[in-house]
């Protein structure tokens, strides 16, 4: 049995994470801001199941969700940095509030996670930690450029994170899923900011409205996706990014081109400024 420390437990992708997990026979200490959310969620009150109140804008509350979940099982195998939201407008619409909000779920929050649970798995020397990104982590559209700066740093941190934690014996994953069918497309997970500048109509306004047609409709099915995911955490040599959808295989393998394309069109300039 290995130990999963999940946040944003309660719903989504959270939910079924710590679902595919319990079913395969590992303890899931499950944390959200809730922890009755998460008990709702999983009525048969699985065995392997401990639910924690865990905000990860708070530290205490982290740390003693760590503790609770070392008292009960002993050890912490994999961390899945889970909890999140998104946030829509053009950039100069989102108000200085609404990108920290954001940025102190999204960003901090994992550090706070990360903070809270690494001493653990560095002690043990083995664990792997799953970072939730998003394909807008890897190539972000208008409209959402705020959320995709938050998965952005996200995809940055881990990549740190793969080479400081690998010679520890510690795996570092990021996901980047595309468009699946959970609830984050909707007013819990999703937050809009006004469309307050014309000028940002023609832009980013095709992505707002897509935003608020394309809830229930999303191509993904996030009970294969959690299977993937536990599943990445069983092979030899997890990659540091897994892609999730064939709209997130698109996207990335469009803008490669993209940055292809650029790269060898003003190579010379690059190549030029050299002393």
């Amino acid at each position: 049995m290995n130990v999963w420390f999940v946040t944003g437990a309660s719903r989504g992708l959270g939910a079924e994470i710590t679902r595919e997990a319990l079913e395969r026979g590992h303890g899931v200490i499950a944390t959200a801001r809730d922890a009755s959310a998460v008990l709702k969620a999983h009525p048969q009150k699985p065995e392997g199941l401990l639910a924690v109140d865990a905000d990860v804008t708070d530290e205490g509350q982290l740390a003693a969700a760590v503790e609770a979940g070392l008292a009960r099982f002993g050890r912490i195998d994999t961390v899945v940095n889970n909890a999140g939201y998104g946030l829509v407008g053009a950039v100069e619409e989102v108000s200085d509030r609404a990108a920290r909000d954001l940025f102190d779920v999204n960003v901090f929050g994992v550090l706070n996670t990360l903070r809270a649970t690494l001493p653990t798995l560095r002690a043990q020397r083995s664990g792997h930690v799953l970072n939730i990104s998003s394909v807008g982590g890897f190539a972000t559209a208008p409209a959402v450029g705020l959320y995709g700066a938050s998965k952005f740093a996200l995809e940055g941190i881990s990549e740190a994170l793969h080479g400081e934690l690998a010679p520890l014996g510690i795996r570092v994953t990021v996901i980047e899923p595309g468009g699946f069918r959970t609830d984050f497309l909707g007013s819990s997970s999703l937050r809009v900011e006004p469309a307050g500048i014309a000028d940002y109509a023609a832009g980013a306004g095709p992505v707002r409205e897509a935003m608020s047609t394309f809830d229930g409709l999303q191509p993904g099915d996030p009970a294969k996706a959690a299977r993937a995911i536990v599943d990445v955490t069983e092979t030899d040599q997890p990659p540091l990014r897994l892609q999730l959808g064939a709209d997130a295989v698109e996207r990335v393998e469009a803008k490669l081109d993209l940055v292809r394309r650029e790269l060898d069109q003003w190579r010379h300039v690059a190549l030029s400024t050299a002393i």
